[in-house]
């Protein structure tokens, strides 16, 4: 087996490593996705790597601005920020004039329309629509005025009444529109920067029916005609996009960087984008390697390679005009129960088993010591976390694990089921789940593995066949809403609450913290509903991670950012210095 897979990795080093092959004529960014994706409807892309995708042929009505930090967001298909009543309750809209959408079939003569407000409507509906299913809906459940209740009217009908007007949605002319929130929602523009609220048309909808998740068609920055569901995504650079440019500011020392150096610029800047799916971490190393790839996260098992003590790029790597990135990230990975399975109503079953697991060592092992130990699921750096805090049962006591084990009824773990953990079909996440079951081992907690493609993990989770899984979230926008809404009840599967945790006295401090604007104020509710969760154990919590990613010299543009969908139009090859360093790999 061990000669197989050898033989395997060097037919893929041959294929890729080829100099000859690469393209000195255009302007093509080379990227890799750790995991394929379902399809291209932006209602369901509830992951990261969908956003990522979806990023680069749909758009929202805002974004967050590249260089920028802290992360500040500004108008993209809105003309600008909107007008708010003074109660924080009407949000009145103007949009840009001349958007197009991509040619298309699903158009008259094949030639894209321009973006209306109607066009914003439509897509707001169908998160709503009963038959959908939307991943996002949990952004609007229970938000506009009217809404809920035309999704409700709409579920016993055959089909959906998208004719109907909407109190909370008002239609002012083609480049106006004024929603009404039922309750103030601190997070709206957040809502409507993310992948979930792009914009599609209703004619490319009805046009491809079911297969409209395999045919986009946006306004975006690129065009993808066709997802053929293969290994390879290959976009090319739409031509009818309208006038946007290169931003001429950022933060405090990007000048010095070069990040302004494009400052004024039309984009999109480069060709195509070309995304290549590799899961596993060394056939991402060596495409790199041979400068196949432009960005990479630097993989667990080439970590000290490239990374020498922990701090600085190895000479080999400097010697190519490589970079190296490194940044703290706002996330939190954990292990998620099912609480659906009455075996987990149990918490000191819960609490034992997280007590059971040695972090410091999955810490070095995994992630270079480098992560944090999460102590909860608010990560540092958003408003209700306390670095002072300390969750008694992350502590590593195989002894208090014991005895919480015997208290919940499973002396040893006698009587106490094999339970069955869920994760990706990806080597470091298997040897994630294999350290963890090791180690609960010790104490008497038998884990069986399941193994799955990134889309089959989050089916099983949206439907709930699942008894427990493993996962990370990283921030859809700064606020620590967006980690708390994971464990509010309303927003159980197939919403964002995956380990279908309930719980009353959690869910009415979320509903008054999160209708009021940043202050202290919601920040000590903040504190105290974190400090809760780490109390109930509903999940077991695992680090806040430090990414490395490394860039090849010719990437132009390159600033990690967190809510990143939007940014890969930014990004530029500079031909020349790409063609001159190539010759070293």
């Amino acid at each position: 087996m061990k000669s197989l897979v050898l033989l395997f990795y060097g037919i893929l080093f041959l294929s890729w490593g080829c100099s000859k092959d690469r393209n000195f004529d255009e302007r093509e960014l080379h990227l890799i996705s750790p995991e394929a994706i379902a399809g291209f409807d932006p209602i369901h892309a509830s992951d990261m790597y969908s956003g990522n995708e979806m990023g680069k042929v749909y758009e929202g009505l805002f974004e967050f601005h590249p260089l920028k930090r802290p992360y500040e967001l500004m108008p993209n298909l809105a003309e600008s920020l909107p007008e708010v009543s003074a109660d924080g309750l009407t949000y009145t809209f103007k949009f840009k004039k001349g958007v197009q959408f991509h040619d298309s079939p699903a158009f008259k003569d094949g030639k894209g329309r321009e973006l209306k407000s109607d066009d914003i409507l439509y897509s707001l509906k169908r998160l709503a629509d009963p038959k959908l299913q939307a991943k996002g809906w949990w952004l609007f459940d229970d938000k506009i005025i009217g809404l809920n209740e035309w999704k409700d009217k709409n579920a016993p009908l055959e089909a959906t009444n998208y004719d109907e007007e909407i109190e909370g949605l008002k239609k002012i002319d083609d480049y106006t529109l004024i929603i009404k929130l039922k309750k103030p929602y601190p997070q709206f523009l957040y809502a409507l920067a993310m992948p979930y609220s792009f914009i599609v048309a209703k004619e490319a909808v009805d046009h491809f029916g079911k297969e409209f998740l395999n045919h986009p068609v946006g306004t975006g920055p690129f065009i993808l005609p066709v997802f053929e569901q293969s290994n390879r995504i290959v976009y090319t650079k739409n031509p009818n996009f309208r006038e946007k440019f290169y931003p001429s500011e950022g933060e405090e020392g990007d000048d010095k960087l070069g990040l302004l150096a494009d400052a004024g610029k039309k984009i999109p800047m480069v060709d195509k984008i070309i995304v290549d799916i590799v899961v596993q971490s060394q056939p991402k190393w060596l495409s790199f390697q041979k400068a196949k790839a432009d960005l990479l996260e630097i993989p667990k098992d080439n970590f000290d390679q490239a990374v020498i003590g922990g701090k600085e790029l190895s000479e080999e790597l400097k010697g190519k005009g490589i970079r190296l990135f490194a940044n703290p990230q706002l996330d939190t990975t954990f292990f998620a129960f099912n609480h659906d399975d009455p075996l987990f109503k149990n918490k000191k079953l819960r609490q034992a088993m997280s007590m059971a697991w040695n972090r410091e060592e999955a810490n070095k092992l995994f992630y270079n010591s480098a992560a944090l130990e999460a102590q909860s699921v608010i990560p540092p750096g958003l408003g209700g976390y306390r670095k002072d805090f300390k969750n008694p049962y992350v502590k590593f006591d195989v002894g208090q694990s014991k005895k919480l084990l015997a208290e919940a009824g499973f002396p040893n773990g006698k009587g106490l089921p094999f339970i069955t953990v869920q994760t990706r079909n990806e080597t470091v996440a298997r040897q994630v789940i294999e350290h963890f079951a090791k180690n609960l081992s010790k104490v008497g907690i038998k884990i069986k593995v399941g193994m799955n493609t990134w889309p089959e993990l989050v089916n099983k989770v949206t439907k709930r066949q699942h008894q427990m899984y493993t996962m990370g979230w990283g921030a859809d926008y700064p606020d620590a809403e967006n980690f708390l809404g994971l464990l509010y009840c309303p927003n159980s599967s197939p919403g964002s609450n995956g380990s279908n945790y309930c719980n009353p006295n959690f869910d009415n401090l979320f509903k008054t913290a999160t209708i009021l604007q940043e202050s202290p104020e919601r920040n000590a509710l903040y504190e105290k509903m974190n400090e809760m969760i780490a109390n109930e154990s509903p999940w077991i919590f695992g680090f806040h991670r430090t990414k490395f990613y490394l860039s090849q010299a010719w990437l132009k543009n390159y600033k990690f950012m967190e809510f990143n969908h939007s940014q890969f139009q930014y990004l530029n090859v500079d031909l020349e210095v790409k063609k001159e360093l190539s010759k070293k790999f």
